[in-house]
């Protein structure tokens, strides 16, 4: 059963987790504040542990597991970066891990996964994007006697991402707005949550790839709604919103904006050539967004998540080509 954190379960975690994940840095991003004509910070989460944002929560999770639980062992669904956050606390502690990834899952991840999890990891390729790899993780579950690890809809889960948005606001305290890239929906619950209780008055501003358009249509009709997917640069942002977090968000959430593909692309490249930052695609959307004129920002302090690196030599220069081609 799920129970919507408080600011308080925030801090928790972010007692928990210091010493036990890095406090990456926030810069201030020249080029964008020029171009927007306000200040616009980055939180550089593509330097955390294993290259994304998702360790904070996925350490959180399995360190509050009962004794009786790790021995159980447990299953989660990932479209890569959640499972190497699980794969690690694995290998720390010593438990079974089965994870489920997409086909969309890259094998720059898939590698990453098995290496964090140094021989407590077994990996299942399951369907094309995440929502099949989900389902077959929770039917698993039941089969095999594990413990189902969600990605997002958990309260520790949340609230480890929390932290996210607790040191944002903690170096930027008078921030206007701020960006996240959204899927399921963990990381903008934690984040709006504190953000919302250190600034009461910030703005929290979702971004998602039209490839998977779930999100757009779950703001627009007040319900989630099955979606079908493409392949995206933002192999990350895979899978529906929750239906079960969706209340959550829509309590603190002020919006959504959806960037293309050839935007992301835009992205990815800008990253990479104006602040020399490796950022993967999911990372990049909030930044694509800005870049589009898809969220105003014009006179408001703003702070953009960038919320992980985890992605491929081949995907990169592709990005940065066809960025290229767009000039």
């Amino acid at each position: 059963m799920f129970t919507a954190p408080e600011m308080k379960d925030v801090l928790g975690a972010a007692r928990f987790l210091e010493g036990k994940i890095r406090r990456t840095p926030v810069e201030m991003s020249i080029p964008l504040s020029e171009a927007a004509r306000s200040e616009v910070f980055l939180k550089l989460e593509n330097l955390q542990l294993c290259g994304s944002f998702k360790v904070r929560g996925a350490l959180n999770k399995m360190y509050s597991l009962s004794g009786p639980e790790k021995d159980r062992g447990v299953i989660t669904a990932s479209s890569g970066n959640h499972a190497q956050g699980v794969a690690m606390a694995a290998n720390l502690l010593g438990v079974r891990a089965v994870i489920c990834v997409p086909g969309s899952c890259p094998q720059t991840k898939r590698d990453a996964i098995l290496s964090r999890g140094k021989g407590m990891v077994e990996l299942r390729v399951i369907g094309r994007f995440y929502d099949e790899a989900e389902e077959e993780a929770k039917a698993a579950a039941g089969r095999e006697k594990l413990v189902y690890v969600s990605a997002y809809e958990d309260h520790h889960i949340v609230c480890g991402q929390g932290t996210l948005g607790l040191e944002f606001l903690l170096d930027v305290p008078d921030l206007d707005l701020l960006i996240v890239p959204i899927s399921g929906g963990g990381l903008i619950a934690g984040v709006a949550i504190a953000a919302r209780a250190l600034r009461p008055g910030i703005e929290v501003v979702g971004v998602h790839a039209s490839a998977n358009p779930s999100w757009k249509v779950a703001w627009e009709k007040e319900e989630v709604v099955p979606q079908e997917e493409s392949e995206t640069y933002a192999d990350a942002l895979s899978g529906a919103a929750s239906r079960l977090l969706f209340p959550v968000r829509r309590e603190v959430v002020s919006g959504v904006a959806e960037v293309s593909e050839c935007e992301i692309a835009r992205a990815i490249s800008f990253m990479h050539s104006r602040h020399h930052q490796v950022v993967e695609g999911a990372g990049s959307v909030g930044v694509a967004a800005v870049l589009a004129g898809k969220v105003d920002i014009a006179g408001r302090k703003t702070g953009i998540i960038i919320s992980g690196g985890n992605i491929g030599d081949a995907t990169l220069l592709k990005a940065v080509a066809e960025a290229g081609d767009m000039d």
